[in-house]
């Protein structure tokens, strides 16, 4: 019996014939973390009584939580990633150079790696053919200073995309749509693995939308063969030299199969307060919605602002709504500007903060009033999510949030297409 990705990965990098539910030690070529785990992960290694990161190379700390500081308690913390880098080797983005996800995925992460976050979101990496997984503070710290992991190999649910997306629905309805029916605990400690002739035909980009939210259907990992696009990916980031074609065996063994045929998806949205709680646009649509926001590790990509921008230009966010958004990484604020996409969303009313989680966590800007509606491009709206837990929070597409700021209300993106 073959292989899925999942079980190929772990296996070459534990030297094992891993396959599901087998407990494996491997190698782990990336650590990261970001400045809300991070220093808890710094405690830990000090109090291991460790002095030597294993591979500072291929350890890097995110400061894009609170970017910048709005507290004297998280610039300390930052204080401290900085020390603890300096004095290990380990690496550390600075708070003007965007989400950990984004970054990894831009710079770091490449076919075939086996990646551990102290984040959740981590499973965005698996988009470029990676083993790319959360995991505790604690977890981390031990990986840093030994360079190895251990895990259980997870098993594999195969989910394949058919057909072309209709004007207005995109990957992120699509995901939406998949969390709903399987549920928040469906996929619970096992891989998604995307497969089918829509993800084969999906730029990177998107790609990554879907990974992404694996972890909202309780998954281990998201995951996605490695081949031309992720290829043409990394050229276009100067990392051409680190492609391999990374896939399943075509007797791989999944647990179950899912086949969503995208030609008839609709606008979905994630409906208060759980991801899971999903309904077409048009049941949820108008809803008074007091704040739109759009960025994210999710959808703060260059083709999300774009799209974003085709639908206001020529238009105005209504008066009663305000727009905020936050570029995923300083190479996607600086296209948006070269392109004039900047331009055109401020020109609409919308308010352009600096890269990183912005609004998306509560930790500063953006954070809800008692009772508002915010409808955003993020990956969770568990109560009090972005900083209120009287707020409520609805997850769209680029798309729908645009239409919604243009009218004030969840409306349907194809009244603007």
């Amino acid at each position: 019996m073959g292989k899925t990705l999942a079980e190929k990965i772990l296996s070459a990098k534990s030297n094992e014939d891993a396959k599901a539910g087998d407990i494996v030690i491997v190698d782990v070529d990336v650590m990261a973390l970001q400045d809300g785990t991070g220093p808890l992960a710094i405690q830990q290694f000090d109090e291991m009584g460790a002095e030597k990161v294993a591979r500072p190379d291929k350890t890097i700390f995110f400061m894009d939580h609170a970017a910048p500081s709005p507290r004297k308690e998280l610039s300390n913390a930052h204080m401290m990633i900085r020390s603890f880098a300096d004095r290990t080797g380990a690496k550390y983005s600075e708070i003007c150079d965007g989400v950990i996800h984004q970054r990894l995925v831009e710079s770091v992460t490449s076919p075939g790696d086996v990646v551990i976050g102290a984040d959740s979101h981590t499973c965005m990496s698996g988009a470029l053919g990676a083993f790319a997984t959360g995991m505790g503070s604690t977890d981390l710290a031990v990986a840093m200073a030994a360079g190895k992991t251990w895990m259980k190999v997870p098993e594999t649910i195969k989910v394949e995309l058919k057909g072309i997306f209709p004007k207005g629905v995109s990957p992120k309805d699509a995901i939406i749509y998949f969390i709903g029916k399987i549920g928040a605990d469906g996929a619970t400690y096992q891989a998604l693995e995307f497969t089918g002739q829509t993800v084969e035909s999906m730029e990177m980009t998107d790609r990554f939308t879907l990974t992404n939210m694996a972890v909202e259907s309780g998954s281990k990992a998201g995951i996605i063969a490695a081949d031309d696009i992720t290829r043409k990916y990394l050229a276009d980031q100067g990392r051409a030299d680190d492609y391999r074609p990374e896939f399943a065996d075509d007797d791989g063994e999944y647990v179950e199969t899912h086949v969503i045929e995208v030609d008839s998806l609709e606008p979905m949205i994630s409906m208060p307060h759980t991801v899971d709680n999903t309904s077409t646009v048009t049941d949820a649509a108008g809803t008074k919605v007091q704040q739109v926001f759009i960025g994210s590790c999710t959808n703060g990509r260059l083709s999300d602002l774009t799209a974003v921008a085709e639908i206001l230009k020529g238009r105005r966010v209504n008066k009663g709504t305000r727009l905020i958004i936050t570029p995923a990484s300083r190479d996607v604020y600086l296209d948006a500007i070269r392109e004039g996409v900047a331009e055109e969303l401020v020109e609409a009313g919308a308010m352009i903060t600096g890269p990183g989680c912005g609004a998306c966590v509560g930790v500063h800007g953006g954070i809800l009033g008692d009772e508002e509606v915010c409808v955003a491009t993020t990956n969770r709206n568990f109560r009090g999510r972005m900083g209120n837990p009287e707020g409520s929070i609805y997850l769209a597409s680029p798309e729908t949030a645009a239409a919604t700021a243009v009218k004030g209300e969840i409306t349907d993106p194809r009244e603007f297409l």
